[in-house]
């Protein structure tokens, strides 16, 4: 044990976020493990790694019995052996002796050496997972270090680790190249056993258009107005209801902002994507003919409790109902309620 060992430990606490503490247990660990290799299994041993002296001592911890049952002189004393070392031991006491380290083979430092890598990649993981799991259901940016050109995904640089972007989780039609910065939805977190946490990323997720609102509205962000539903078709279209909790606050007008500056930001980054920001009733009928737009409304009529009919003119009817019943499906996604549109 010298001075940079310990300031390896240090470093490691620095860099890699694992404690001194956590990691001066595991050497302890891994070395009575290499001293048990050497000795014998059923070898007792203590390890006293002491940061403030910077120094190591291990000992052999053998029980006090009574002469003529010492049955493993690994692990037991007699006591008369016992005495003469010290008359201070006694039966069913421990006496210890230090073991030089220098004199371990080779094989067992090397595998006290693998168990504190060992040491270090579990630390390491549960340090990504804890990280990963305070940022659940949230936006972060991340840069895309690898594009596989086979199956599409994206290998990413997320600041705590490397994760996958499926082709799956990408919006449709979108192409990005190595050293692109991307925001990207953190959806679920799994522990890994091997190769750390299992995180799925999503840019196609209908949280992930909520949280882009929560970044750029601050009226969003501080309460003011209040998302209500999202429904979204990802690389077509996204309905996203709003609410304003102040009268004097125009919740959509909020949500555009002056000369369209907030939900271009937004949009640039969905790409062609088209965002239909709707104004939340708890009037149900009302809601719907709100949710229909772009296509104006002339009434509707509930049929049941989560059913309604809708009447539009002629000329709206395709717009109401959107390309392969996309509008239609959605505002039925957004507020709940079965539609049926007529002319």
């Amino acid at each position: 044990m010298n001075k940079e060992f310990f300031e390896a430990l240090d470093l490691l606490e620095k860099e890699k976020g694992i404690s001194k503490e956590y990691m001066i247990a595991k050497i302890e660990a891994a070395l009575a493990n290499s001293c048990r290799k050497e000795i014998g299994q059923t070898t007792q041993v203590r390890v006293n790694l002491d940061p403030v002296k910077m120094d190591l001592k291990v000992y052999q911890q053998r029980t006090v019995v009574a002469d003529g049952e010492v049955e493993d002189p690994k692990c037991q004393i007699a006591l008369s052996d016992a005495k003469a070392l010290s008359r201070r031991n006694k039966l069913g006491g421990v006496v210890e002796n230090e073991l030089k380290t220098k004199t371990f083979r080779r094989i067992s430092a090397s595998t006290g050496k693998q168990m504190i890598i060992q040491a270090i990649r579990d630390a390491e993981r549960e340090r990504q997972t804890r990280e990963y799991e305070e940022k659940k259901e949230e936006i972060i940016t991340a840069i895309v270090d690898k594009v596989d050109t086979t199956t599409g995904n994206l290998i990413l640089d997320t600041g705590t680790g490397y994760a996958t972007l499926l082709k799956a989780e990408q919006i449709p039609g979108e192409q990005h190249e190595v050293g692109d910065r991307l925001k990207v939805f953190i959806s679920e977190v799994k522990s890994g056993e091997m190769r750390g946490p299992l995180v799925t990323l999503s840019r196609t997720h209908p949280s992930f258009v909520k949280r882009l609102f929560e970044l750029e509205i601050p009226e969003i962000a501080d309460g003011t107005i209040i998302i209500k539903g999202v429904a979204r078709e990802a690389g077509s279209r996204t309905k996203i209801a709003v609410e304003s909790r102040d009268e004097n606050v125009d919740a959509i007008g909020s949500c555009i902002g002056k000369n369209g500056m907030r939900i271009s930001a937004i949009l640039a980054e969905l790409g062609r994507e088209k965002v239909d920001i709707i104004k939340y009733s708890d009037n149900l009928p009302e809601y719907v003919a709100e949710a229909l737009s772009p296509a104006k409304v002339i009434s509707v009529e509930m049929e049941e409790e989560r059913s309604c009919r809708v009447t539009v003119a002629p000329e709206q009817l395709s717009l109401a109902i959107g390309k392969e019943g996309q509008n239609a499906k959605l505002v039925a996604r957004l507020t709940g309620c079965k539609i049926d549109i007529k002319a």
